[in-house]
This record gives structure tokens, sequence and C-alpha cells, in this order.
């Protein structure tokens, strides 16, 4: 990668496939054509050979560190995206069971696994969003868990509407599942407290075609042989991810960026703290411009991944998308089902980016305001 190639990209706030971290994608460039000792691109080499063997093993061992994950709980890399686990969770976790589940509903995404998981068993809106459009999350008191029920799902952070559990809800002894897909590793988390927790790699661990899950022994278990093969989790676990060809690059890719987190950022701990700081940059600016800039997540449930605002009105919104655009802030524009704008400063957003945000934001307040 050319000095050129670097100062010609964008600060890319896309909700995903979103940034990745500079120093990967130039290590990616390195390897791409031949692998070190390989003689092939990583995306040539056998996904049986001892060298995608090691890359495969590094980056299970860099996850679990990075998390604490207990031994009792697997990793297992798939293939498509939470769209897929939508459908396996409730295939594996709730078929066949007689119980059922309950879904937290607090925006569009965790509204969408809860369309596939009506489709395999019985299920409970245990709460939801919708009559504030998902601009909160459940107090305290609010949630009734069933002691009995198969599982318990949540999104932790909702893309589209831009909120975020701070802490996870106490379900006791039922199984916590959890869509992370635009938050993983984006700080640490008690994986002890989940049954299960699952992400697509394209917001802020990889590439889009890879899907990571890390799921907890004893519930392997409920995964039944009639299930086909790559729907069963326990056929994954005991395949150690290989029961059909990985997603290679993907798995390389997510490699690299545990590293990235381990070697170049300090831990999660570390990354929570970059990430709070540059949240508070742009939130700091929806506050002190009441009328202008419209946060839609109350403030106590605002999300560090995706800050999501409205202005006074359509042609503002337009302007603002245009002259952003100018100046190398790459896109803002809100998911159509909700509008408005929307900043998604996933971990590897440098700090340069968001405060060019931040000082474009000001300016444009400026300038506009009252109009």
């Amino acid at each position: 990668m050319t000095t050129n190639d670097v100062a010609e990209r964008v600060f890319n706030f896309s909700a995903g496939p979103a940034v990745m971290p500079l120093s990967v994608l130039q290590q990616v460039q390195r390897d791409l054509l031949s692998l070190p000792g390989c003689g092939a691109s990583i995306m040539e080499i056998s996904h049986r050979s001892k060298q995608f063997d090691a890359i495969h093993l590094d980056a299970q061992q860099r996850l679990r560190a990075l998390l604490s994950i207990p031994d009792n709980y697997k990793i297992l890399f798939l293939q498509g995206g939470s769209r897929l686990q939508f459908s396996m969770v409730p295939m594996n976790l709730l078929r066949g069971t007689g119980l059922t589940a309950d879904y937290i509903l607090t925006g569009s995404w965790g509204s969408n696994a809860l369309k596939e998981a009506v489709k395999e068993g019985q299920t409970r809106k245990l709460w939801d969003g919708k009559a504030t459009n998902y601009d909160r999350l459940p107090a305290e008191g609010e949630l009734q868990v069933n002691p009995g029920a198969a599982y318990v799902h949540i999104t932790s952070n909702e893309t589209i509407e831009g909120v975020q559990f701070v802490t996870e809800p106490d379900t006791g002894d039922v199984p916590l599942v959890c869509d992370s897909s635009s938050d993983f590793l984006c700080r640490p988390v008690p994986v002890s407290r989940y049954g299960m927790i699952y992400a697509c790699a394209q917001k802020n661990a990889g590439p889009s075609g890879l899907t990571v899950v890390i799921i907890r022994e004893d519930l392997l278990e409920r995964s039944r042989d009639e299930l086909p093969g790559y729907l069963n989790y326990r056929v994954h676990a005991e395949n150690d991810s290989m029961w059909n060809t990985p997603c290679t690059i993907g798995i390389y890719v997510f490699g690299l960026i545990t590293r990235w987190l381990q070697e170049e950022i300090g831990g999660l701990a570390k990354m929570k703290q970059l990430n709070e700081e540059k949240a508070k940059l742009l939130y700091e600016v929806l506050d002190a411009s009441p009328g202008f800039y419209q946060g839609h997540a109350r403030p106590d449930c605002r999300s560090l991944m995706n800050v999501t605002f409205r202005l006074p009105n359509p042609d503002l919104e337009k302007a603002f998308l245009s002259e952003a655009s100018k100046r190398r802030l790459d896109g803002l524009k809100g998911h159509r089902s909700v509008g408005g704008i929307r900043a998604s400063i996933y971990n590897a957003m440098p700090m340069e980016g968001v405060t060019g945000l931040r000082d474009f934001m000001v300016e444009f307040r400026d300038r506009n305001a009252g109009k």
C-alpha cells in the first residue's frame, strides 16, 4: 500500500462492512500474493494444511485470551452471518425441547431474529421497545424471565437505532444468547454469564463472510441428529469448524485483528476506553445542540459503536451528507428504515476521523441553525 493509497482513504463510517485497522490491511496486502513460507496466497492454501492449521489455532487462542473465555466454551468459525444464526439458534437450542424462548427486542435486528425463531418453536416477547421506536433498553424490573425458558436472546448493540446494553440482563439459570455482531470485541465481556455469543465479523472483527460463535459445551447436547450437518453446532464443534471448507481468508484476517487488539491497542479494557473517548466527542455535540441535532437513543442507552441522530429537516440532512462526503467523511447515511445520520465508530475508526466529524458537525450547525 503506497503513501498515495493511504492518503486517498476516506474515513469510513459505514455500519458494515466497516473500517479495518490500517496495519492489518497492510499485512493482508503483503500476504495476499504469497504467504511467507507457503509460496501461495492465503486465499490459495488448503484449509487442511499445516500453515492454515497454525493460523486457525492462533486466531482461536488470541480470542480466548482477549475475552478470557472459559475452557468449557467452544469457539466456532462459521459462515452465513447473523441472518443464519437467527435460524441456527432456535434450531439447535429450542427445537424439540417443548420449551419457550424469550426474546428481548431493542431494535430491528432483535426483531429480525425473532421472526426466524417463531418458525422453530414457541417464543415470547420478553420485552419490546417498539412503542418508543426502540430508543431505550428495558429498565430494571421490566424483565420477568421465565425460569423454564429454553434461552433468552438479546442484541447487545442495535446498529440501526444506536442503543447498547451496558451490562447483561440477569436471566438466572436460563442461558443468555447474544447477537454481538456490531459491538463484538469493543470491550471486555464476562463470557461466563452467557450461554452463547455470536457475531458476524464485518463490523469489528474482519471481512464479511465469517461468523464467530462462542458456545457453552453443555448447550451442544441440544443439537439434534436430524438437523442438516451445516446447521448443527455439535457437528461444527466436533470437527473444529472444519466440517466444510471454512472462510479461510476471514479467519486469517480475524486473527490479525485479534493480534492488533492485543499488541497495538493493549487489550479490550484499553479498547473500551478509546471507544468511550470517541463516542463522547460526538455525543457532546448532540447534547450541546438541542433543536438542531436530535439523537435517537436516550442518553443512558447510547451506543459506543453507532451514533444515530437527525437534523431539523430532510434538506439539511441531504446537505450534511453531501458536504461530509467532500471532506472524506463517508458512509454517514442512516439506515433506510430510520433515516437521518448514523456514524459508526467501530474499533478501527481512528480518533482523527471522529474529531474530523465532530468539527464538521459543529461548523455545519453554526452555519445552518435556524434554517
